[in-house]
């Protein structure tokens, strides 16, 4: 009774009063405390420093050196009124967290003399190590050299770990040779090409806008489990999930937990770690109880693409760091727990303009609503002619176990976009015939639009199976794993959009040359992207055996694995999109599909390694142990002259543990074995396919079958692992 798990519980059945949180002031008192905003920046910076700084948050432009100096003594100076001491270029390579590399203000001049300095060099541009971080091979160890660059448009913050606060400079991250080697380069690219492609068309309907802003309000799914409990659980230690584990009695059948009263030590961590976050300028609104036991939610308000990503990076951060101060352990990997609903991170992207328009927002007149029909109707057939890549910037080994059940969309991408607005596109598609005319124009303006600004944000349905769901204003990409860095995706949708915008531009042009009005030529257009893509939607159960029939009918791709999935990123199709639009270049490419796949087989690897780990000295042990204990029953009554009857049960029982031990051990050294064959492998595409192919499908499964029949079995006091009723249900 001494395990790990025993422990944790006898401790989780003490009384003990949550950690005490100081009750939070209100939220304006301390919002963005930490963040060197640009109200900030006028009380530290001069004049022409603070316009230099503001050109380039606004404009884009380049902080020449000068101005870097007097900028970086700004925020020093302000960092230091609130006991700052070191900084970091904070950045987010490819390793699906962030990285940071601390040096003080400290330093010694030529005579001898310590002082505290920050120069614009060290503001602008640092060298950390590229050959020690993922670089598909764009980087040798022998070629070490890579540097941070200051992203502007993300303002420095101040990180407090305990008692330590440390100036953190966002940054972008590329190789000695200029590819990116990070999440936020391609990322802060593909918001310029969508700008550039989107004013364009904007234009046709109000001359005045001159800037476009991709937008993001990503919803946070994540369990809280309590620590002590987790780190009884190897598999959840090392891959943040757990590889085996009976379903409880009850799970989420009940539909209790949704929307339900937060547990007060979950509380105490949730207004601990929105403190942190409030702190930090990151504008979380909402907070709720998930459908599965154990579940939540966080939610904010929405941002500027760049500055939500870079939010949500640093909330989980935040999230995994506070939750230990609770003895708390946050999961965010996307399944967790088989059986129950997993965790993604919905991103509710939008556009909006700088003259204060939301471009998937309809408005009250017909020129604003031709306007948001053409932005509604190309993201249609963005997503459409690029369905292959919008599954691949959710792929991942974690997602897969995720995707096509408990509420998470299928691996088919699908847009759903609810009956009314389904009704419009077919009546611009099919009521005035072949070809608009300059008399259509007035009635579609009078019939067709005349409804549109009544569209409410509840006017169009919820599918929680849609992958990509128009949800009144917005789009919502449901399909995005919980664990995943929202650039990723949003690079993407940003990318495809402007390439989609550019054609749409393009063929609007072309027939305004032959002589068509504007309105006709764009109501052409939009009739032809209608009538070109519709199939790619859908307002059905994507769980369906039916949708999946149908989908390929309809030959949309279904890729449920990751590494087929990645392939999508180095098609010639992909790389003319990406190559076109500036945002990766042929190598950046190649080294991302590397990338991933490297990563897909690691994690693959350490998943099956902690499979036969687990079964070799927790779920064997303790199965042989009670083995024995029936043995030794069996026996003993059989001994007494007892008739077979009278042990029957236990004879039963024995057998089944048996045959579950047997198997287990068996289908561990098989999976061992395949998995040498997989080593040898060389070529990363095909390791990955034989990780998948070789080991995952056919073992992990069927493992796990075995250890879980194993756990009900065996007497609870022998079994070393902390069961899913434990988890889900205690705190």
């Amino acid at each position: 009774m001494d395990s790990l798990r025993f422990k944790a519980l006898e401790k989780l059945s003490s009384t003990q009063p949550p950690v005490a949180v100081p009750l939070t002031p209100k939220v304006t008192a301390i919002f963005a405390q930490n963040v060197f905003t640009l109200a900030v920046a006028r009380s530290f910076l001069s004049e022409e420093a603070y316009k230099s700084l503001l050109a380039s948050v606004k404009n884009g432009k380049r902080v020449d050196r000068l101005m870097g100096n007097q900028i970086a003594n700004g925020i020093r100076a302000w960092a230091e009124s609130r006991g700052v001491t070191h900084f970091t270029h904070w950045f987010q390579p490819l390793t699906g967290t962030t990285a940071e590399k601390h040096d003080s203000f400290f330093t010694i001049k030529a005579d001898g003399t310590p002082i505290e300095q920050f120069e614009g060099d060290a503001l602008i541009q640092q060298e950390p190590d590229a050959s020690s971080l993922p670089s598909g091979g764009l980087r040798a160890t022998f070629e070490a050299r890579g540097y941070t660059a200051w992203d502007p448009s993300s303002p420095a913050f101040i990180i407090e770990i305990g008692e330590g606060k440390t100036l953190c400079i966002p940054t972008i991250f590329v190789s000695y040779t200029g590819e990116s080697l990070d999440a936020k380069t391609p990322l802060l690219r593909s918001i310029d090409a969508l700008n550039k492609a989107g004013v364009a068309v904007a234009q046709y309907f109000d001359r005045n806008v001159s800037h476009i802003t991709p937008t993001l309000g990503w919803e946070q799914e994540y369990f809280v489990i309590d620590a002590g409990l987790a780190n009884a659980r190897p598999d959840l230690v090392l891959t943040g999930r757990t590889v085996f584990g009976h379903n409880s009695a009850k799970n989420q059948q009940l539909e209790d937990h949704y929307f339900g009263s937060i547990p007060e030590r979950v509380y105490a961590f949730m207004r601990d770690f929105e403190e942190e976050s409030y702190k930090l300028g990151i504008p979380l609104r909402t907070r709720h109880n998930e459908v599965a036991p154990a579940q939540f939610e966080c939610a904010p308000i929405y941002e500027e693409a760049n500055l939500a990503v870079d939010h949500n990076t640093l909330l989980m951060d935040i999230m995994t760091r506070v939750a230990k101060r609770h003895n708390l352990k946050v999961l965010l990997h996307e399944k967790p727990f088989a059986g129950i609903n997993g965790s993604g991170k919905h991103n509710n992207w939008s556009m909006s303009t700088d003259t204060g328009v939301n471009l998937l927002a309809p408005g009250r007149t017909p020129k604003t609503n031709l306007m948001f029909l053409t932005f509604f109707v190309n993201v249609i057939k963005a997503v459409h002619d690029y369905a292959d890549l919008l599954r691949a910037s959710i792929a991942s080994a974690g997602n897969d176990h995720r995707l096509g059940a408990n509420e998470a969309p299928p691996a088919i991408i699908s847009i759903f976009i609810g009956q009314y607005l389904g009704e419009v596109l077919q009546e611009i598609k099919s009521r005035v015939g072949a070809n608009f005319s300059e008399q259509d124009e007035i009635l579609l303006k009078l019939d067709i639009h005349k409804n549109i600004p009544e569209l409410l944000l509840d006017n169009t349905d919820r599918n929680r199976t849609s992958p990509f769901a128009f949800t009144g204003n917005k789009f919502e990409f449901r399909a995005v794993g919980s664990a995943a860095n929202c650039a990723t995706p949003m690079t993407i949708l940003n990318a495809i959009m402007a390439a989609t915008l550019e054609a749409f531009k393009h063929d609007v042009d072309l027939l305004i040359e032959k002589g068509e009005k504007k309105e006709v030529a764009i109501m052409e257009t939009i009739k032809a992207y209608i009538v070109s893509s519709e199939k790619i939607l859908f307002e059905g159960d994507g769980y369906s055996e039916e949708w999946y029939k149908e989908a390929e009918r309809r030959q949309l791709p279904n890729v449920p694995t990751t590494p087929l999935a990645l392939d999508a990123y180095v098609t010639d199709k992909s790389k003319r999109l990406f190559e076109n639009l500036g945002i990766y270049n042929h190598n950046e490419l190649e080294a991302r599909h590397e990338i991933m796949l490297e990563d897909y087989i690691k994690k693959v690897q350490i998943e099956s390694r902690i499979m036969g780990e687990m079964c070799t000295s927790f779920i064997l042990p303790s199965a042989i142990k009670y083995q024995n204990i029936l043995i030794a029953n069996i026996s003993g009554l059989r001994q007494l002259g007892l008739a077979p009857e009278s042990y029957a049960n236990q004879q039963a029982i024995l057998e089944k543990i048996s045959m579950h031990i047997s198997q287990s051990a068996h289908l561990v050294e098989q999976m061992i074995e395949a998995r040498k064959l997989c080593n040898v492998i060389t070529q990363s595409r095909q390791k990955a396919i034989a990780y998948c192919e070789k080991v995952k499908a056919p073992f992990f499964e069927q493992i796990r079958y075995h250890v879980d029949k194993l756990e009900i079995l065996v007497d609870d006091q022998y079994w070393l692992l902390p069961k899913y009723r434990e988890m889900l249900f205690l705190r």
